[in-house]
């Protein structure tokens, strides 16, 4: 049966892992990554988990361990944050070009500018050009969830691409919360164990990995490039099988929340979906007709979902909770990718970004109520007001006057 747990998002995927079987966990400190791999080395000395763990000396080795773990056939995790993501760089390639379906955890933490250990996107948007599928979750019950939904997508063999669990660091990756951890027969079977149709095998060997000449590879990324193409339809297949089992269900892309008779939508991902839902409640009262569009998958981004629920909205309101300095509009990366998502989309909504929540800071119902005030007067003057606005920050003018006079006109009243 399943049983409730209180525990962080680090806690879940240690038990999604453990309840998965894996083989082998590579591993390296760093925060707040750091109490995943504290949380399963625990278990393996008590002897209630089985796995072998491996230190790397550094995030390079340690996803360069669970890339030959893969290689070998073992169901292979690891994970990092923020800097440790970067200093792995050169190996993600290779892994996804491997067909090395291995999971890897990253807390998001700031890129350091400099010394700031707070929770950014920023860190996990750097790896979207790589081949790996990911998105964030949003507490810690999808955290769980979306490890053992990654693995079976991941694993397929239609598709045998690495996977991301991403999730907010510190607020899903370390503030307790309860959850339901499935027991052993339901993941059982959902998820079959690893086995892949080529592996490193001493009696029957086989060359992975070799230099190959330059004409060589433009196939291989043709073949990336379809599998991801295929990944939405596995997507699809595997939420809904995932419902049936274990109860929880889940839109495959992306989750709408009070959009019924929205006239404005903020765009989302990740932790901060929590707050904005409570502050849609009390900007609803304040006579907002607003909702959320919560984006559920980053890589493969969901470009046909968004291109049928977007056109129904005037105004949408890009949240980013990363940087990306000197893109379009002054946006972030998210942001950049949900407008040439809709770029060619009939009837499409004015699309207008935000940069709030950098550093770790929780985006407050102040500021959410700053930028629904921004999305009014965008609806009213049938354009973009202020293009590319860091909420909070007094880098425009027109804008931080409506800011400041939103947060009395929209206060909650109760």
């Amino acid at each position: 049966m399943p049983i409730k747990k209180r525990g962080t998002g680090l806690t879940a995927v240690a038990d999604a892992w453990q309840l998965a079987d894996i083989d082998v966990s590579a591993s390296y400190p760093i925060r707040p990554y750091t109490a995943v791999m504290a949380e399963l080395a625990k278990r393996i000395a008590n002897g209630t988990m089985k796995c072998e763990m491996v230190h790397g000396e550094g995030e390079h080795a340690q996803f360069s361990i669970a890339h030959g773990a893969s290689m070998a056939g073992a169901r292979a995790t690891t994970g990092t944050s923020g800097v440790g993501v970067t200093y792995a760089f050169e190996t993600y390639s290779p892994i996804a070009g491997s067909r090395c379906p291995i999971q890897a955890l990253i807390g998001d933490r700031t890129l350091d500018p400099p010394g700031d250990f707070g929770s950014e996107h920023t860190d996990c948007l750097t790896l979207r050009d790589n081949g790996w599928i990911y998105g964030w979750a949003q507490d810690a019950q999808e955290a769980l969830d979306n490890s053992l939904m990654y693995f079976r997508i991941g694993e397929d063999p239609e598709i045998m691409l690495p996977q991301i669990v991403a999730m907010d660091g510190y607020f899903v990756t370390h503030i307790a919360q309860d959850y339901e951890m499935p027991d052993q027969e339901q993941v059982d079977k959902f998820l079959p164990k690893f086995n892949p149709k080529f592996r490193l095998d001493v009696n029957n060997p086989v060359i992975m990995g070799p230099q190959i000449e330059p004409e060589m590879g433009p196939p291989l990324e043709w073949d990336r490039h379809v599998v991801m193409n295929k990944v939405k339809g596995k997507i699809v297949e595997v939420t809904e099988e995932f419902g049936k089992i274990f109860g929880r269900k889940y839109a495959p892309f992306v989750e709408e929340y009070m959009t019924e008779d929205a006239d404005m939508v903020y765009v989302l991902q990740g932790a901060h979906a929590v707050t904005c839902r409570s502050a849609i409640k009390y900007l609803r009262e304040a006579g907002y007709k607003i909702g959320m569009c919560r984006i559920r998958w980053f890589r493969p981004f969901p470009d046909e979902a968004l291109a049928q629920i977007l056109p129904k909205f005037k105004v949408a309101g890009v949240v980013d909770t990363g940087t990306s300095y000197g893109a379009p509009c002054g946006g972030g990366v998210l942001s950049t990718e949900v407008k040439a998502a809709m770029s060619e989309v009939p009837g499409k909504p004015i699309i207008q970004s935000f940069t709030s929540g950098l550093g770790g800071e929780t985006i407050t119902h102040e500021e959410f109520f700053a930028m629904a005030e921004m999305m009014k007067q965008t609806l009213a003057a049938g354009k973009i007001i202020q293009s590319g606005t860091w909420v909070n920050f007094n880098d425009y003018h027109e804008g931080a006057s409506q800011i400041n006079a939103a947060k009395t006109e929209a206060a909650p009243s109760k």
